[in-house]
């Protein structure tokens, strides 16, 4: 793809309305150094130096758009409490449209608390009702997807497994997006693989993959890519295949894409930035192979960062420039 192309594709993205279903959450760092283990028990004392919340889950993914400059609106459930205050004030700073993120008394906003020293994580404490959501709250939730169905040109359903994607929820959200021509693409959580068949496009990593089918370490991935995409009946599937880079599966064959990366530093959330970026391009009528592309460049520079990032589309420019002779 020459530059000129590239960049009127990225300025494109202001033009495109992404809705954001899914499990809305923050991620809390609390960053520090270890020099003594503690008289108490045998664990290392954290000299606390700095703490930052960021967003997480499918919340990330709106962050991911947001940053990107794609109109977005997110569709959620989170707690009456001060982590939802907090998730909410930081979606208000960045103007995303919070008006379909339900504020329920009976259960917490998801908060992953990491203890990191220096580089290495140490412990990790989660907050969370992972429970699925109860049938009012999903008639909730899908009344106000309706009422703004004809804004949106493509949906993200952002599966962590917390209960906000339950099986009637993404088959009814498939199901309006079909009669509307929607995009639909999926962050499948491989328990959950089986709710999302007629969407348009699905993210998994290998792992998840496997999973999805009950497949073993030593069955050819390709052949799960296919068989995975033939029983979910998607338009086409995108691979994520770590060092090896991305597959997308179409529906005539199969295209491999290489991994590149300026370095891996941490892998954290880029699984939010792939599909932010492959469904913010394939919503801009780029062809499913040049998103693909795209999105395995946006990845390759958030490996770069330490925890939950996002990335700018300077930043896809420059790094796809920079690799673009070589793809060739």
């Amino acid at each position: 793809m020459e530059k000129n192309r590239l960049e009127q594709i990225l300025d494109c993205f202001g033009k495109v309305k992404v809705a954001v279903v899914g499990d809305m959450m923050l991620d809390d760092y609390i960053i520090g150094t270890v020099d003594r283990i503690s008289p108490e028990a045998p664990v290392p004392v954290v000299s606390v130096k700095k703490e930052r919340f960021v967003l997480g889950g499918a919340a990330n993914v709106v962050n991911n758009l947001a940053t990107l400059g794609a109109k977005t609106l997110c569709f959620g459930v989170i707690g009456d409490d001060s982590d939802g205050d907090r998730l909410l004030n930081v979606f208000r700073e960045k103007n995303i449209d919070v008006t379909g993120v339900i504020r329920v008394e009976d259960r917490p906003t998801i908060v992953k608390r990491r203890i990191i020293a220096g580089t290495q994580q140490l412990l990790r404490l989660d907050w969370e009702d992972a429970s699925n959501i109860r049938k009012e709250i999903e008639d909730l939730l899908l009344n106000k997807i309706k009422e703004h169905i004809d804004e949106i040109d493509a949906f993200i359903l952002s599966d962590y497994d917390k209960g906000v994607l339950t099986p009637r929820v993404a088959k009814e959200i498939i199901e309006m997006a079909q009669g509307k021509n929607i995009i639909v693409t999926v962050d499948p959580k491989p328990k959950n693989a089986r709710n999302y068949i007629g969407a348009t496009s699905m993210t998994p990593n290998r792992k998840e993959a496997m999973e999805c089918l009950g497949k073993g370490k030593d069955t050819d991935i390709l052949e799960i890519g296919k068989e995975l995409k033939e029983k979910l009946s998607l338009t086409n599937l995108l691979l994520t295949r770590s060092e090896e880079g991305m597959s997308l599966f179409g529906n005539e064959k199969i295209e491999n894409i290489p991994t590149y990366a300026k370095e891996v530093y941490d892998v954290t959330g880029a699984g939010d930035t792939v599909i932010s970026v492959y469904t913010l391009a394939g919503a801009t009528g780029m062809e499913w192979y040049e998103a693909a592309k795209l999105a395995n460049t946006a990845a390759g520079v958030v490996v770069g960062k330490m925890g939950t990032s996002t990335v700018t589309k300077e930043e896809i420019l420059e790094f796809y420039n920079s690799i673009y002779n070589e793809w060739n």
